[in-house]
């Protein structure tokens, strides 16, 4: 890539999302700019800000002024304390719920609260499994929802954002691989031409004249070299002397 970029990447994510074999492919690429992660509960505000360069998201979102790509959907899952009957359950049927005290996050102060709030046996939460992961206490079990709407995550970048550096890791995160040609790194490489293409092969297999020299009419010499001018012939022993 350039080197007039950006050479810090600056990648936030909401909790839950686990980038790292992402942030890991970057770095075994492109070692030399570095990548520094924050999280964020509001990532979408250190994008808007500046802050970020790029952000992983949990929509619904304001996608004004953002690129944004839905990336995967996360389960959907009910947490409780341990004690509650639902725990019996593996999967538990949404119209189970209806005689739980539904617990609002928002209300709770953030999903980690919630969490807490849920496992006193107070209420249940919904969340979606990685927070719930994320989260987790001996005295709160979660069980999944059949039938609930998934949560999806996101990556987002501002529109205004032309940084090679940016570019590149999103196409890392969409699964391009290292030689795609629809990475910046790989667009910038200098193509070669027919002939060049021609001359690196011979010098590859060593299909040159090794600096032999060629005969009159193109003939080289066999075994490569040039041939010795002829000796004149000795008199042979047999005449005689000369008187």
């Amino acid at each position: 890539m350039s080197t007039d970029q950006p050479r810090t990447l600056s990648v936030g994510f909401v909790p839950g999302v686990t980038p790292g074999k992402w942030v890991a492919r970057w770095r075994e690429r492109h070692p030399e700019v570095p990548l520094e992660l924050h999280q964020h509960d509001d990532a979408l505000a250190a994008l808007r800000d500046g802050s970020d360069d790029v952000v992983f998201v949990r929509l619904p979102v304001d996608r004004n002024g953002l690129h944004l790509i839905p990336l995967y959907e996360e389960q959907p899952v009910a947490v409780m304390s341990r004690e509650n009957e639902l725990s019996l359950y593996e999967d538990v049927p949404a119209e189970e719920l209806e005689g739980e005290r539904p617990l609002d996050v928002v209300e709770c102060g953030g999903p980690k609260t919630a969490v807490e709030v849920a496992a006193s046996g107070s209420g249940v939460v919904i969340l979606p499994m990685s927070l719930a992961r994320l989260y987790a206490r001996k005295d709160a079990v979660h069980r999944p929802v059949p039938g609930l709407p998934a949560t999806t995550i996101g990556i987002a970048w501002r529109v205004e954002e032309e940084s090679d550096d940016v570019e590149e890791f999103i196409g890392i995160v969409r699964g391009r691989t290292a030689q795609s040609s629809r990475q910046p790194s790989q667009r910038e490489a200098p193509r070669k031409s027919a002939s060049q293409k021609v001359a690196a092969k011979k010098a590859a297999t060593g299909g040159g004249t090794g600096g032999t020299k060629e005969l009159k009419g193109g003939a080289v010499p066999k075994g490569g070299s040039n041939p010795q001018p002829n000796k004149p012939a000795r008199p042979s022993a047999s005449r005689g002397k000369r008187r």
